[in-house]
């Protein structure tokens, strides 16, 4: 089966310039049309049409238009390229899940395809949208704050492509959005943390604390991480173990902000403060 090359790295570079810009939010509507309105011509024209429509930025239109390549050719010759580019098309209109959901039937049907590792990133890219809203565009929201469920997608997925495809196109951009996953899965859990520890359940929220030491090493939350287990060893009592991590803490953040030196402030633990 012969695969056209050019579909692919014209979506490739089309999403980069979006990317860039800022405007990969906003892409088009959907259309009522369906496949039986669109006219019954041969493959080729048929997926020409959608190139042009892809080209042309009518996103809507080249689903359609995709989507009956798929339907009518699903052996054809460009039946992969079509797969490929309807993922992009999809993610152009802002529907991720459908996006997601194509990359995934692309990698589980061309797993050996070469160019697998595009669908891997967008299926990522697309959970990535998906968890985040335009009101944080505008910093109103706070991202760790809500349902991470979305992100927690994007960051196995990206994570994924990196392990299966290190010297792909698209791994820097994916290691870059793993950073900022990163930091915000890290910052969700902390958030539960500090709310176990003004509930008292002391326990909890040394486990949360253990958890994004564990699981996000590099995160920019990982000595706060430190200072919720430190106050978290206060409130059950166990000061030995307390002092323990607050030396860790202080090895590695000597300024931060609940220390007065070498002595940590708890802040909502009725215990006396701790000197390493």
């Amino acid at each position: 089966m012969r695969v056209m090359l050019t579909g692919t790295r014209f979506g490739a570079f089309a999403l980069a310039v979006t990317l860039l810009s800022g405007c990969a939010l906003f892409g088009g509507g959907s259309d009522d049309d369906s496949d039986d309105d669109l006219p019954q011509v041969s493959e080729q024209e048929l997926y020409q049409q959608a190139r042009s429509s892809l080209e042309a930025g009518r996103y809507s239109t080249a689903v359609e238009e995709l989507e009956a390549v798929d339907t009518r050719f699903p052996f054809g010759d460009y039946a992969e390229q079509a797969q490929l580019e309807l993922i992009y098309a999809y993610y152009e209109t802002n529907n991720w899940e459908a996006a997601r959901a194509a990359a995934g039937r692309f990698i589980r049907l061309q797993p050996d395809h070469p160019q697998v590792d595009y669908a891997y990133y967008m299926r990522g890219l697309s959970a990535y949208q998906a968890g985040r809203f335009s009101l944080e565009r505008l910093r109103l929201v706070d991202l760790s704050r809500r349902d991470l469920g979305a992100s927690r997608d994007a960051y196995s997925d990206f994570s994924e492509l990196i392990q299966r495809y290190p010297e792909s196109e698209y791994a820097p951009d994916a290691r870059q959005r793993i950073i900022y996953l990163r930091n915000v899965l890290a910052s969700q859990e902390l958030h539960v943390a500090d709310f176990y520890l003004r509930k008292g359940a002391y326990l909890a929220a040394v486990q949360r604390g253990r958890w994004v030491v564990e699981n996000y090493p590099e995160s920019t939350a990982n000595r706060d991480a430190l200072a919720v287990m430190v106050e978290g060893y206060l409130g059950l009592g166990m000061r030995d173990r307390a002092r323990e991590v607050l030396t860790v803490l202080i090895e590695n953040d000597p300024r931060h902000e609940r220390l007065s030196g070498r002595t940590f402030r708890p802040l909502h633990v009725d215990a006396d403060s701790i000197s390493a």
